[in-house]
């Protein structure tokens, strides 16, 4: 058997992400992933947790509405200031055309630095690229690897959070 998963990104830290949570729900089952090219319809940079929320599903429901599969995934990432300061979090969607779960990672403090140079129209990986003389590190371990010196990255943020969003799927009876 098989599952087709796809993922409303091309980044291939979403990607990988994505393919590896479905697989570890389903280690019996070929995982065909595609990623795609999905808007978010928000801006590149969200700056609130509604714009980052929408994002991701906004990337769920394209897919959707433009594609067949198993499941569709998407995670949007963002920044916001909280009652503790500015930090970063991304939202993730999981849709298998029945239901749609909506989840979210935790918290990653951001310096000073980073939140004015956002406030001041950069984006989050651009910019902490600047800061850390990386290239590209959105690809990679993003702003979480470098902030965390590589004990979590970008892709086990996604990682954990798209596995917590899959719950309502493993316990449908529960959630619906």
């Amino acid at each position: 058997m098989a599952k087709k998963l796809i993922v409303g990104s091309t980044n291939p830290v979403k990607v990988n992400a994505a393919k590896a949570t479905l697989a570890s729900f389903y280690p019996n089952e070929d995982i065909i992933c595609e990623g795609v090219s999905a808007p978010s319809d928000v801006p590149d940079q969200p700056m609130n947790s509604a714009d980052t929320r929408a994002g991701a599903i906004n990337r769920v429901n394209w897919c959707k509405h433009h594609f067949q599969a198993d499941f569709y995934m998407a995670m949007e990432g963002g920044v916001d200031v909280f009652e503790d300061g500015p930090a970063t979090f991304a939202y993730v969607v999981i849709d298998n055309g029945e239901y749609q779960s909506v989840g979210r990672s935790a918290n990653l403090p951001l310096p000073t630095q980073a939140w004015q140079g956002l406030l001041n129209g950069e984006e989050l990986g651009p910019l902490m690229d600047k800061l850390f003389n990386t290239e590209n590190i959105k690809h990679k371990g993003g702003a979480i690897g470098l902030l965390t010196n590589g004990r979590a990255t970008r892709e086990s943020t996604y990682t954990l959070a798209l596995t917590l969003a899959m719950a309502p799927f493993l316990h449908a009876h529960r959630y619906r």
